[in-house]
């Protein structure tokens, strides 16, 4: 598959099979990672891949953070329970997970800014490599993915950041078609004359 197909054919994959993926086809992936532009080379991407029961590490950080929500809305016990059992699910719903973090240089003169931008492209490149495999992925976010609690199961320090999961898997079906509105409608040419 060549660079111009994979991108305009790749398409977010939630239900995915549980199908093992090889330790091989795993490390195929992350190695797409490390080769996404970082100014500075400074590499600030941190990878945590989740299989098995390894997978519980985010589902307890997903039902640690439902309980506090549920404690602040008030909610009573077993409410707060079933919250925390159904986030916690969560992190079973793909054989593999791979969690990306940002871990910022401290360097003078790096950008804080640039080293997000190297790890989400960093994972543009994984999922660019796994539509290539014919695997199935998405990019997962959202509050629980930034919380500080998140931090403190992953072991990330302070200035540290996830920046997201993906799931990665067989697809359980074809990809739909995707749409995106035509360039022009998001550019202005500015010509020096």
């Amino acid at each position: 598959m060549d660079v111009t197909q994979a991108i305009r054919t790749r398409r977010s994959i939630g239900k995915v099979k549980m199908d093992d993926i090889p330790k091989e086809t795993i490390e195929r992936i992350l190695e797409a990672g490390t080769w996404a532009p970082n100014h500075r080379h400074t590499e600030p991407w941190k990878f945590f891949v989740l299989r098995g029961e390894g997978r519980g590490k985010l589902g307890s950080a997903l039902a640690d953070i439902a309980r506090e929500a549920a404690a602040k809305a008030a909610a009573g016990a077993e409410e707060a329970e079933m919250k925390a059992e159904k986030a916690r699910s969560k992190a079973f719903r793909a054989p593999v997970i791979i969690a990306v973090a940002v871990t910022p240089s401290a360097k003078e003169g790096v950008l804080e800014i640039e080293e997000y931008g190297a790890v989400s492209a960093a994972i543009q490149n994984m999922l660019l490599e796994i539509h290539a495999l014919g695997l199935g992925a998405v990019w997962r976010t959202g509050d629980p993915a930034y919380h500080p609690l998140m931090n403190e199961h992953f072991g990330l320090g302070q200035r540290d950041k996830m920046l997201g999961f993906i799931y990665l898997g067989v697809p359980e079906a074809p990809a739909l078609e995707g749409r995106r509105q035509h360039y022009s409608v998001k550019t202005e040419w500015i010509d020096q004359a």
